[in-house]
């Protein structure tokens, strides 16, 4: 075997190890995966009840229900409504019109079974794929998320 075809083959080698490695790491952490969601996406794309998932919008005006620890609320885009179910103590900058990102799964109702609750109060902490189907929409106000 000549050097170039062994310098060849030792690159080959590394370059089915690396594969191997990076197939090995994305296979381990498939579980860790959470994918986001606006209501509209959810809705459309039929994702399957209990895919764990991050839900994104605006809370919606006159939703927010609280029973003790339990509350539920409208998570909304503009153009697509998803009731979402939390249980726990919610962030102190959680308020109807302002946006949010809520982890948890869809529930076999439809509605959203959250885990997590993330309050949202500027644009610069919201993903940028919310913040730009809100501005789409004419649903995003600067002004009321306190930015």
């Amino acid at each position: 075997m000549t050097r170039k075809q062994r310098r060849l083959s030792v690159i080959a080698g590394l370059g089915v190890v690396l594969a191997l490695a990076v197939g090995l790491i994305l296979f381990a952490l498939r579980d860790q995966i959470v994918f986001f969601y606006s209501p509209t996406e959810i809705h459309e794309k039929a994702v399957a009840a209990g895919t764990p998932v991050r839900l994104g919008g605006l809370v919606k005006q006159g939703t927010w229900k609280k029973d003790g620890d339990k509350n539920d609320f409208v998570v909304t885009d503009g153009t697509t409504d998803m009731l979402a179910h939390y249980t726990g103590i919610l962030p102190d900058l959680f308020r109807e019109g302002q946006g949010v990102v809520v982890e948890g799964a869809v529930a076999g109702d439809g509605s959203f079974a959250a885990t997590n609750v993330l309050a949202k109060h500027d644009e610069k902490y919201m993903p940028k794929e919310v913040v730009d189907e809100l501005k789409a929409k004419g649903e995003w106000q600067r002004g009321e998320a306190g930015g």
